[in-house]
């Protein structure tokens, strides 16, 4: 299953704000049970990125380790994905158009109660 990362603007807001609060710790507890699960990003120009989710700074910044690229080689729908592997990549948040998380229904449940 795959679940929409939707604390990243939370933890950026809670993490930019005047002093450290109960809130910001939960959001960065939320990101915590991410790490190291396979993460699938989508960015503007229509490219995808698969790897393993390793860390998020303050600006919601992605690092993907272990990382593969998926793009289009033609603009039709039915073009076949090509593919790179790339290892270690940092994925811009201005770049970012979705971000999605592997993981059970019961794992998607439990985040979600957070």
């Amino acid at each position: 299953m795959v679940m929409e990362l939707e604390a990243e603007k939370s933890l950026i807001q809670a993490e930019s704000s005047d002093g450290p609060n109960s809130n910001s710790s939960d959001l960065v507890a939320r990101v915590r049970k991410l790490l190291f699960r396979r993460m699938l990003v989508g960015i503007r120009d229509g490219r995808f990125f698969l790897g393993t989710f390793h860390c998020m700074d303050k600006q919601g910044n992605i690092i993907l380790q272990d990382a593969v690229e998926y793009r289009s080689t033609r603009r039709s729908s039915t073009s076949p994905m090509e593919q790179r592997c790339l290892g270690l990549i940092l994925i811009p948040s201005s770049c970012r158009s979705s971000c999605h998380v592997g993981c059970s229904i019961e794992e998607q449940l439990s985040l979600l109660k957070l």
